[in-house]
């Protein structure tokens, strides 16, 4: 489903026209970014939880040249899934 569908599905659903089922999906998708970016944990209920998640430095290798290189620690997005979303994902 790419967003154009998701925007028609969100239309159909709430009664919204398209062009604000798209400002509500671009909004929700914008506070949920910001929130991470600023160090929150969001919580959607009955999708999941958004988070940062701290990831150490580690060695690695340039597969090229089989040299290895040293990879800096990074903060990258995490999610986990509501347990009815596994499970409606899962039938």
């Amino acid at each position: 489903m790419n967003k154009a569908e998701l925007v028609q599905a969100i239309s159909e659903k709430s009664g919204l026209d398209k062009s604000a089922a798209g400002k509500a999906l671009d909004a929700v998708v914008d506070s949920i970014v910001s929130g991470v970016a600023g160090g929150d944990r969001v919580q959607v209920p009955g999708l999941g939880t958004f988070e940062g998640r701290d990831r150490a430095a580690r060695e690695g290798r340039n597969p090229q040249t089989g040299e290895t290189m040293q990879i800096a620690a990074t903060r990258v997005p995490g999610f986990k899934a509501a347990t009815g979303f596994k499970s409606a994902v899962s039938r």
